[in-house]
């Protein structure tokens, strides 16, 4: 099963943490994803521009409607995402658990719907 690993962290931390830190937890994050890589449970994974470059889109009674940076005030924001393949969420979770965010932020697990899989021929 897919599991989508979504990244949380205070923005704000990583703008202060000094270069040699910032480096060296960049340099664990290259050391997992190699690791995931490797244990064959990754499937895609990517980190995100800052919450200020977001734009969020809605549509009401028709209309479109766009707000820059982000929806909500938040202490901490999507800062990146891992697509996994793992047995169960109890495999799912001890994959995130080797997340350097765990640390100072926070992993969201979640399933990913296969709707493909309903469809294909028996």
């Amino acid at each position: 099963m897919k599991y989508l690993l979504m990244i949380y962290d205070d923005e704000k931390l990583w703008d202060a943490m000094p270069p040699a830190e910032s480096e060296a937890f960049l340099g664990e994050y290259f050391a997992f994803t190699d690791g995931v890589r490797a244990s064959g449970h990754y499937r895609a994974g990517e980190a995100l521009q800052p919450v200020a470059t977001a734009t969020t889109v809605r549509i009401r009674d028709g209309k479109l409607s766009t707000t820059d940076g982000p929806f909500a005030e938040t202490k901490e924001q999507l800062g990146g995402f891992y697509l996994i393949e793992a047995r169960d969420l109890n495999e799912a979770i001890q994959v995130a658990a080797k997340i350097p965010s765990a640390r100072i932020g926070s992993i969201e697990v979640r399933p990913v719907i296969d709707f493909m899989a309903d469809q294909q021929p028996s």
